[in-house]
């Protein structure tokens, strides 16, 4: 099995291809001039909005699995035109020089309604205000329109392995004014590669699928783990469901997390 993986310099990516390899996949990193990719993967330059540079990178490929995106800036057309039209152009791409590949693509859980009366579906009608799940809707819909064999698997809040993610939550909550009771789905990098391995079997073609562990975790717990305090409030708690999702089709599909909860990563020294 050889596999395109894009992104692979990001928080997600740096973690999952070394544990591809680990498995004994070929793989493939996209890169841009300069770029360094851990031994065992063979690096291919190319540009995801220069889709003449993409040819060489998907040809003879059984899969790809594309995970590069642009998320945290206020520049909410680089984010589009990354997101987006990247997206496009290696869809395009695929389907002439990799047709019978199969296509993975990394999206988020922050797409649901924020007012969902349940935890986030997958049959939930999505229609996200904010330029970054927006754009991974739009990245979606180009998917799944094209005529490749795709997966769509969501992803929520990604920690663990040192990336650094869970110390920046409080900032991010706090700026949010996010409630500390809140509790949102989280998955650790082991299991972004559990639900991978799923996906390049095939268990997830055709579908969208949420990915998450056993617990949804609250926000001033998460804070304290990361050796932060945030306020504590007894104010009612508006949206419980906002960044909470459903995951039993993966389950129902064979996914199992090896990370169950946060406070197990935490005492297995994996955060």
């Amino acid at each position: 099995m050889t596999v395109l993986v894009t992104g692979v310099t990001g928080l997600v990516g740096a973690r999952l291809l070394p544990r591809l390899m680990e498995a004994g996949v070929d793989c493939r990193a996209l890169v841009r001039g300069g770029k360094d990719v851990p031994a065992g993967a063979t690096a291919v330059e190319g540009d995801l909005l220069d889709a003449g540079s993409l040819a060489q990178a998907v040809t003879g490929v059984t899969a790809i699995i594309h995970l590069a995106a642009v998320f945290r800036t206020q520049d909410t057309d680089l984010i589009w035109k990354s997101n987006l039209e990247g997206t496009r152009s290696l869809v395009a791409t695929a389907e002439t020089h990799a047709p019978g590949a199969r296509f993975i693509l990394a999206s988020t859980s922050n797409v649901y309604n924020p007012h969902n009366p349940h935890p986030g579906r997958e049959t939930d009608a999505v229609d996200p205000e904010q330029a970054y799940p927006a754009s991974k809707v739009a990245a979606e819909k180009e998917l799944r329109a094209s005529a490749l064999n795709w997966a769509i698997l969501r992803f929520p809040f990604v920690y663990g392995d040192g990336d650094g993610h869970l110390e920046m939550l409080p900032k991010h909550a706090i700026a949010g004014k996010m409630h500390p009771a809140k509790r949102i789905s989280t998955i650790h990098h082991r299991d972004v590669a559990t639900a991978m391995t799923l996906a390049l079997a095939g268990k997830m073609d055709g579908r969208i699928v949420n990915i998450s562990d056993e617990a949804p975790t609250s926000i001033f717990e998460l804070a304290q783990l990361a050796g932060e305090t945030i306020e504590s409030s007894s104010e009612p708690l508006e949206n419980p469901w906002h960044l909470h999702v459903d995951a039993s089709l993966a389950r129902s599909l064979g996914f199992q997390p090896t990370v169950r909860t946060v406070h197990q990563a935490l005492q297995e020294g994996w955060l």
